[in-house]
């Protein structure tokens, strides 16, 4: 349910400008009557992001990503659709009504604020925590790894107490009950043993959001326990996979990239080093909504993963996922030490500054590391090796100029005979294999497509066609009306067409947008309003189009119908309308 009434919305919705919103985060260029520029959800060289004035929409064509200007400052800058109308309404003139909450809402709103408080309240025991004769033992863990007294304060370290339940007595202690206790993420609560702390005996690191809130901690033991890292689980103010630790120091940062690591201590080093960039996820994969927060702040990352064959087999995991976000990917070469954090402390700041301007291309690091599993000694395997190496060339890169800039230099780097090669990758190209399909294989099959997809396709047609010439719309709807469209968003959607264009009204497609909530939702609804099948140059063709359409969707339509069993009267209407359709003439 939104926060504002859907008249209050509206107002910001039609006063905002998308094309000036979108302009602020993508260089866009007028074609037409729409506007074209790099998509900022994937990477891509050619421009397929569109956005239309008309229809105060955007939609990629290359991921399909899509919605309005409230589901753009969603997906891009992680807000959620309140924040989204709150930062749009000042800045084009619309005072937002100071409203009482309901009381469901005033319980969401200060449960939340009351997991804030407790895990603030938590990080300051924390910390005097290590200051006392307690925390002696986890304070020479972090003099011994060389922090100093700055950055233990900068990053608020502290410890636990060595008994379980420490924590629990203080929380209680300043007011706070079981019930909020026991989703917090800090304690556990049972029947038997009453309340007792999840981390005891621990060096603690808060994790802080990216405007400086504590929303967890991870915990390191202290001697021979096990798990030796122990993370927060998630909560309702602590999503693991789009926080990323170290961030909200990193976001302050003068360079132009951050520096992804792997641990806590990694971070905490460089950062005291001098490399205020550097950031980790937290204990697990990097994933999309990792790379979603990386890409709001910048365009590259460097990776500084361990240098075992753990770190870099996650660095060949992130290293498509960052490149699906858009952001340019380099990785750090540590040896012959493991971390950064070793790293450092060996040869200090000034030679890890070298190897961060001497960072490895993504893609000739992943050549390199498939030649791991190759022995080059093998005539056979070598041949085999050289040809993995041109298939990756021509999925990963799409043009006559990135092709031939990288088969030069893997060639020369790898000592493959750069004649030999570039003609094996025309080869496999020729034979199908191209950068926007993976699955395609030599023999030119690509994976089929679902058998509905061709239904789906004319159904998205025909509304983009009803939304762009509203004037289709009166010779069309004895024929075909919402009830032959796909059940679930497909129908909702037809239905607000079909009844705005019987009121003589235009399509308000960013309102539509606004009636589904799930992102995959909008981005099918975008994707309802932007389709096409290329250039029809006359009415002619245009005309001939849209009677294959119709007649597509209403067959299908029927079939469905006989098959569920439709009453019969129903069935021989639906009959009658397709004959007539067969034998209409449309004029446009």
């Amino acid at each position: 349910m939104p926060y504002y009434s859907d008249e209050i919305i509206e107002e910001v919705r039609s006063r905002t400008d998308i094309v000036d919103v979108i302009s602020r985060y993508v260089n866009l260029q007028k074609k037409g009557s729409q506007y074209f520029g790099l998509c900022p959800f994937h990477n891509e060289k050619t421009g397929s992001f569109s956005v239309s004035p008309q229809k105060q929409m955007y939609y990629c064509f290359g991921c399909g990503a899509g919605g309005n200007v409230f589901s753009f400052l969603m997906a891009y800058e992680n807000m959620t659709f309140k924040e989204a109308v709150e930062d749009l309404a000042p800045k084009c003139g619309v005072t937002l009504p100071q409203r009482e909450m309901t009381y469901q809402e005033k319980q969401r709103a200060d449960r939340r604020t009351r997991l804030f408080e407790i895990n603030k309240e938590a990080a300051a025991y924390y910390y005097k925590m290590l200051r006392s004769p307690e925390g002696q033992q986890a304070l020479g863990y972090f003099t011994k790894r060389e922090l100093t007294a700055e950055t233990l304060h900068k990053f608020g370290l502290g410890c636990t107490s060595k008994y379980s339940d420490s924590l629990y007595k203080y929380l209680r202690s300043k007011g706070y009950e079981d019930e909020i206790l026991k989703d917090c993420g800090l304690v556990t609560i049972d029947e038997k043993r009453g309340g007792h702390d999840k981390f005891w005996n621990r060096a603690m690191f808060p994790i802080f959001d990216a405007n400086g809130k504590v929303v967890a901690f991870g915990g390191r033991v202290m001697g021979d326990g096990e798990p030796k890292y122990l993370n927060s689980p998630e909560t309702e103010i602590f999503n693991k996979s789009k926080t990323l630790f170290g961030l909200y120091f990193a976001r302050k940062t003068r360079r132009e990239q951050f520096i992804l690591c792997e641990g806590y201590m990694d971070v905490i080093s460089l950062h005291q080093a001098g490399f205020d960039n550097a950031v980790a996820s937290l204990g697990t994969a990097l994933t999309e909504g990792h790379a979603g927060m990386l890409k709001r702040y910048v365009k590259d990352v460097y990776l500084s993963y361990d240098s075992d064959g753990a770190g870099q087999k996650a660095a060949l995991r992130a290293i498509p996922i960052l490149k699906s976000a858009g952001i340019s990917c380099r990785i750090i070469n540590m040896s012959p030490y493991k971390d950064p954090d070793e790293f450092i402390k060996a040869l200090g700041a000034e030679e890890y500054e070298k190897r961060i301007q001497n960072a490895e291309n993504s893609f000739m690091y992943q050549v390199r590391m498939k030649e791991k599993n190759y022995d080059l000694t093998d005539p056979e395997k070598k041949s085999d090796f050289q040809k993995e190496v041109a298939r990756m060339i021509v999925t990963e890169f799409s043009t006559q100029l990135e092709r031939e800039n990288y088969t030069e230099s893997v060639a020369a780097r790898f000592n493959i005979p750069k004649a030999a090669l570039a003609k094996y990758i025309i080869e496999l190209g020729q034979s199908g294999i191209t950068a926007k399909s993976n699955s395609t294989r030599e023999t030119g099959r690509a994976n089929k497509k679902p058998k509905d997809d061709g239904m789906k396709m004319s159904q998205r047609l025909l509304l983009t066609w009803l939304v762009e010439q509203s004037e289709i719309y009166p010779k069309i709807k004895d024929y075909v009306g919402p009830d032959d469209f796909e059940e679930g968003v497909y129908k909702k959607v037809a239905v607000e067409v079909f009844d705005s264009l019987s009121q003589g009204k235009s399509v308000d497609t960013a309102r539509i947008v606004d009636m589904f909530m799930e992102e995959e939702e909008r981005k099918t609804v975008a994707a309802l309003f932007n389709t096409t099948v290329g250039e029809l140059t006359d009415n002619t063709d245009l005309r001939k189009a849209l009677k294959e359409t119709l007649l597509r969707i209403k067959k299908n339509s029927l079939e469905l119908a006989q098959k569920s069993g439709t009453n019969l009267k129903a069935l021989v209407e639906g009959k009658k309308q397709l004959q007539r359709l067969e034998r209409l003439d449309i004029s446009i």
